[in-house]
């Protein structure tokens, strides 16, 4: 590895040892990446420099008009947050920030400006609650957060001494979108614009996105600044192929490395503008489309789903491309979305510790019934549970390999996750004899409900605490809209009785104890659950009843 510009090391320091590492390909030309850059320099004042200063970078709704952000103007903006982090949270390189807001402009900059900074960024979810907060600061012990103002409430549990979710370790938060004096807002407003990015190696660590594990346990996927360019040189390049005159749209959070890609890092690095919008629904996603003018818009397939019947009230003539991942798309809702807006959707299966979309295809080459075939850059193949190649046609294990790949932060679930050499993302494909790869099904228990991965024994956990539940079991069920949604068989407490007000108390206790996305929709009153004769919970048994 080369020389890291990491003053502090806890990065670096708890990456997988190297025979755990996947095998990198880095040979071909859209990854020759120099030895040391700052993928933020790269993606914000690389392009001022090329002369395109002035182009739109930024666009949000604000006050019922349609606010911008230039290329120039948003270096300046990053240069006096980074100068604000290094001069007066006296935040040094390797250092972790957690990062905490929805899809918006002071959002955006605070990732890049950190980035230049040669921080850390741990981006996280504006659902997810103190007692989450606290599982991801204390596993890549952070000291610092950076938070909108409006969802200062979980962050300050973590940072008050005494409350049950308190983090010992967390010094400071500092609060954005925010008229306070003290605030990023007011304090970066007072710093001049330049700032002297930090000479970063290309494989220092600048990412660490958390995804739930099926126990629960939040797992840090570490990416390097190499990576971030790499996700922006594969899929979008060979599947999207976007250019300046593009402007994004959609609503996965930045948190999420789909939405990081796809509404920010994607359209900086062809010098495109992106919309960050907050708390869209489906008809003020196609209203956002119609109003800004949109050409491409990210989204999962239960938005596709519910537009299709909205299409008609709007003006989509700007919509070239439509982007669905996040979790399996159905073939209904491909025809459906095709039918109602003239667009073939481009599908893609990514991961949190691949940071990316590592198997999809464009709009003329798609397959019904495939997800795609590997972009470009990365190789697949369908295995056993030997890790042995099975013949096309023939239901196994997905195995990939590319120039990015999976390094956990500290955590013995890298020998799970990679395997001989090869990413193993959890799924079961089959590949034709084209290459084209069909998606069967989840081999572990995770939920995947609208894009949303949700751990079943996590909403377990919280249902477990409400004092009528006796045991419980969460599965996903199979939903005609949503993919799957959290189902939850209950057997409650002598005392207790099962109904509609039953179903209502419980699903409004597991909202306000954990991220509310992750509730049960359904509750099934049991008597029993399945067990086996050691007492394990039968989860297949589980989603039979489901």
């Amino acid at each position: 590895m080369e020389v890291s510009a990491h003053i502090d090391t806890f990065a670096r320091d708890n990456l997988p040892p190297g025979e755990q590492w996947p095998e990198f390909l880095l040979d071909g030309p859209d990854v020759a990446y120099p030895k040391r850059f700052n993928c933020a320099v790269e993606l914000v004042d690389a392009m001022v420099e090329r002369g395109h200063g002035e182009r739109i970078a930024l666009r949000w709704p604000q006050d019922g008009k349609q606010a911008v952000m230039t290329y120039r103007e948003l270096a300046a903006l990053t240069n006096r947050i980074a100068r604000v982090l290094a001069e007066d949270m006296k935040l040094v390189p390797g250092n972790r920030l957690l990062l905490r807001g929805p899809n918006n402009p002071m959002m955006a900059a605070a990732w890049l400006a950190a980035i230049k900074a040669g921080l850390v960024t741990v981006p996280t979810m504006p659902l997810l609650r103190a007692k989450e907060l606290k599982q991801i600061i204390e596993k890549a012990q952070i000291q610092a957060v950076l938070c909108d103002a409006r969802l200062k409430e979980e962050a300050q549990f973590c940072a008050q001494p005494g409350h049950e979710h308190h983090c010992a370790e967390l010094a400071q938060i500092m609060y954005f979108n925010d008229t306070a004096p003290d605030a990023l807002d007011a304090l970066a407003a007072a710093k001049p614009d330049d700032f002297a990015a930090c000479d970063t190696a290309a494989d220092d660590v600048c990412l660490i996105a958390f995804t739930s594990g099926t126990t629960g346990a939040p797992k840090g996927c570490m990416h390097f600044h190499r990576d971030v360019l790499a996700m922006c040189d594969l899929f979008p390049k060979h599947v999207i192929k976007p250019g300046p005159d593009d402007i994004f749209c959609g609503t996965p959070p930045l948190a999420f490395t789909f939405g990081l890609g796809g509404l920010l890092c994607f359209p900086l690095r062809v010098g495109a503008s992106t919309v960050l919008a907050e708390r869209l629904t489906p008809e003020s996603l196609l209203q956002l489309i119609q109003d800004f003018r949109a050409t491409i818009v990210f989204t999962a397939p239960t938005f596709y789903r519910q537009m299709s019947a909205l299409v008609g009230k709007f003006d989509l003539s700007s919509l070239k491309k439509s982007v669905s991942a996040g979790e399996a798309l159905p073939d209904a809702t491909r025809q459906l979305w095709k039918q109602a807006s003239g667009i073939e959707m481009i599908d893609g299966i990514g991961g949190t510790e691949m940071i990316h979309v590592f198997v999809s295809s464009p709009p003329e080459s798609v397959r019904r019934g495939a997800i795609g075939r590997v972009v470009p850059g990365y190789i697949a193949q369908i295995v056993d549970d030997d890790m042995n190649p099975v013949p096309n046609g023939t239901v196994g294990r997905l195995a990939i390999k590319g120039p990015t790949g999976c390094r956990y932060l500290a955590d013995e679930r890298q020998r799970r996750f990679v395997q001989k050499g090869w990413n193993l993302p959890g799924d079961t494909f089959l590949q034709d004899d084209d290459g084209y790869l069909f998606y069967q099904a989840r081999n572990d228990d995770m939920i995947v409900s609208a894009g949303y991965n949700i751990a079943g024994p996590e909403v377990e956990d919280a249902l477990l605490r409400h004092e009528a539940v006796a045991e419980c079991g969460v599965v996903g069920a199979a939903d005609e809209e949503r993919g799957q949604l959290v189902k939850a068989f209950v057997v409650l407490k002598p005392g207790f009785q099962p109904g509609d007000a039953m179903v209502a108390a419980l699903q409004q206790f597991v909202k306000a104890s954990i991220a509310p996305y992750k509730y049960p929709r359904a509750i099934e009153f049991v008597s029993a659950l399945p067990r086996t004769e050691t007492g394990k919970l039968q989860r297949f048994a589980l989603r039979k009843m489901a």
